[in-house]
């Protein structure tokens, strides 16, 4: 399994891409052990990153910003995203504030999933919440 996930392309992998390699409790005991030996963090549910050591801890964390796995994950999830409305605006030049938030536009959708590196969260907008 370490093996499978060092030579993934990206930064996520995800609980699915492991299916064929045994039964779902073995599958997460193998999980549990990598994520305790600091060689993937969990983000969310059923959606891990790689990991590297932090410089000032020593404690594992992911390898990128929250903002690309996040974008990453719900891709590999089958979920079209864009970025916020604060963000796209900050990237056009609209504002010079910059978005404090990870925030991605789900379109029609409606997204309940969690996705999660320390304190950060990634937050959802969609067409029924922005604002005209």
């Amino acid at each position: 399994m370490v093996r499978s996930i060092a030579l993934r392309k990206g930064e996520v992998v995800v609980r699915a891409d492991f299916e064929s390699m045994g039964s779902p409790s073995q599958i997460s005991r193998a999980l549990k052990e990598l994520i305790e030996a600091g060689k993937i963090v969990r983000l969310g549910y059923g959606v891990y990153a790689k990991a590297r050591p932090s410089t000032l801890s020593g404690k594992p964390v992911p390898r990128v910003s929250l903002e690309e796995l996040a974008q990453e994950a719900l891709e590999k999830l089958g979920v079209p995203v864009q970025l916020g409305r604060a963000q796209a605006d900050y990237a056009e030049g609209k504002t010079t504030q910059i978005p404090v938030r990870t925030t991605f536009n789900t379109g029609q959708r409606r997204i309940s999933r969690k996705i999660t590196v320390g304190i950060s969260t990634v937050r959802y907008e969609n067409h029924y919440s922005a604002r005209a």
